[in-house]
């Protein structure tokens, strides 16, 4: 998905993978029950700092900490701004 927005420095756009709606035996969650994801795909990325590149690339699929994220909307969608260094891993595929 193209976005039409550029991070500066060492800073991601992520789009947050979906909450779970229902448990793996089946059982519904509700709206005000589900926990945001710490998962998503990066969908921008700056061009890193001067003695940090950067090593992550658009398309990977991200594990993120709970609090290392700022929530914005771009063209009314929602996605999540935030440093590299707040990534903590990428998932293989």
């Amino acid at each position: 998905m193209a976005v039409n927005f550029q991070p500066l420095g060492d800073r991601v756009l992520v789009e947050p993978a979906p909450a779970e709606t229902k448990t793996a035996s089946g059982i519904i969650i509700p709206d005000t029950a589900k926990e945001k994801p710490l998962r998503g795909k990066i969908v921008a990325a700056g061009e890193g700092k001067k003695d940090e590149p950067m090593t992550l690339k658009v398309g990977e699929e991200v594990l993120y900490g709970q609090y290392a994220r700022t929530e914005i909307k771009i063209d009314g969608n929602d996605y999540l701004i935030m440093r590299q260094s707040d990534i903590y891993g990428i998932f293989n595929s």
